[in-house]
C-alpha cells in the first residue's frame, strides 16, 4: 500500500495481444487503486519458451496505449520478490496457466490472484492455428499441377 492506495501488479508477455490479455488487465484494474503492468522482455521470454512474434518495443507500446494501466514497466525476471518490495505491491495478478508459481509472494503479504483464462484464445493457440493453416495451404499448392509447365 502506498498513500493508502492498493497497488496492483500484473504482467505477461502479451505477444499477439488478444481479448484474454485485455480481460486480465481489466480485472487487475478493478482490484485496486494503482495498476502497474509488467511486460516481459524478449530476453526473459526466450529464457523459458520460444521467442515472441511481436518485439518487446511494440508489445510495451500496445500496453501503454491501454486505458487501464497507470504505469507500464519492463519485466526482466520471473522472480517478483524485488519488484514487490520496491513498488509496494499489495495484489499480484497472473494467468491461471501459472497457478501455484507465485504463491511465495503471499509470504510477503501480497494477495495473489490466478486469473482464469478459461477456454478460448491464447497466443499459443493463435500461433498453432496460423502454422496449421500455412502448412495446409502449402501442401495444397505443392500438390497442384501447373498447366503452364509441361513435363517432357
Amino acid at each position: 500500500m502506498y498513500n493508502n492506495k492498493v497497488v496492483v501488479y500484473t504482467s505477461g508477455t502479451f505477444d499477439m495481444f488478444h481479448s484474454n490479455h485485455l480481460k486480465m488487465i481489466k480485472y487487475a484494474r478493478g482490484l485496486g487503486d494503482t495498476l502497474i503492468v509488467g511486460v516481459s522482455t524478449d530476453e526473459l521470454v526466450c529464457s523459458y519458451k520460444r521467442p515472441p512474434i511481436i518485439p518487446f518495443e511494440e508489445r510495451i507500446a500496445i500496453i501503454e496505449a491501454l486505458k487501464y494501466p497507470d504505469v507500464v514497466i519492463p519485466q526482466h525476471s520471473l522472480d517478483h520478490t524485488e519488484i514487490v518490495k520496491k513498488l509496494n505491491i499489495d495484489v499480484f495478478v497472473v494467468g491461471d496457466d501459472w497457478t501455484g508459481k507465485y504463491d511465495y509472494l503471499k509470504e510477503l503479504g501480497v494477495t495473489v490472484f490466478y486469473f482464469p483464462y478459461g477456454e478460448g484464445v491464447s497466443s499459443t493457440k493463435i500461433k498453432e492455428e496460423i502454422l496449421a493453416n500455412y502448412q495446409d495451404m502449402k501442401s495444397q499448392v505443392e500438390s497442384r499441377v501447373n498447366p503452364d509447365v509441361r513435363v517432357k
